[in-house]
């Protein structure tokens, strides 16, 4: 298996979250392996980035994001759902990509619903100990696919230069000519 290592989320956050699509996030339940194709994430990076949990400063909650690379920043929001996201970059730059869809499920609350996905992720490590990892898909061939970049959702809060800004990268098949 060619399972992530924290290398792969020492990248820049935008580059990590291009490279995870395609890639397998994978779950165990109880016995069951569950591995589902990454097709759309979203960035939140650094300091600066007004969408971001970490543009004012270090809190309890977004304590991960300043974290090293390849640890789960899983949050709860409006009362119901989990997010899950992926800590990228050097410690204490404050990174992260949001896993928003795999193949068959879209929204990012819809995904922890149904992978059973809730706060005792929050801070550890992707792996299989902890029965949430993200490994090689062996049989994607990017050359099938596009990154369609597009702004990130639910952030027209952000000053327009965030809440407009193509953060938010999708997997779209059969087109040519690589990113768009």
């Amino acid at each position: 298996m060619g399972i992530l290592k924290k290398k792969f989320f020492e990248k820049p956050a935008a580059t990590a979250a291009k490279n995870l699509l395609g890639k397998y996030l994978v779950r165990r339940i109880g016995g069951k392996i569950i591995r589902l194709m990454i097709t759309e994430v979203e960035v939140y990076d650094g300091f600066k980035d007004k969408a971001s949990h970490a543009s004012r400063g270090i809190t309890k909650r977004n304590a991960p994001m300043f974290g090293e690379a390849g640890v789960w920043y899983v949050y709860f929001t409006y009362g119901m759902h989990w997010m899950l996201n992926i800590v990228t970059g050097p410690k204490n730059y404050p990174a992260a990509i949001l896993i928003r869809a795999v193949k068959g499920i879209n929204g990012p609350a819809r995904l922890t619903k149904f992978l059973k996905i809730d706060k005792k992720f929050n801070n550890n490590k992707a792996s299989m100990k902890m029965g949430l990892w993200i490994e090689e898909n062996p049989g994607f061939k990017r050359s099938k696919f596009s990154v369609k970049k597009l702004p990130r959702i639910g952030v027209a809060y952000a000053e327009p230069i965030w809440s407009k800004k193509p953060l938010r990268f999708l997997l779209v098949k059969n087109l040519t000519g690589g990113e768009k």
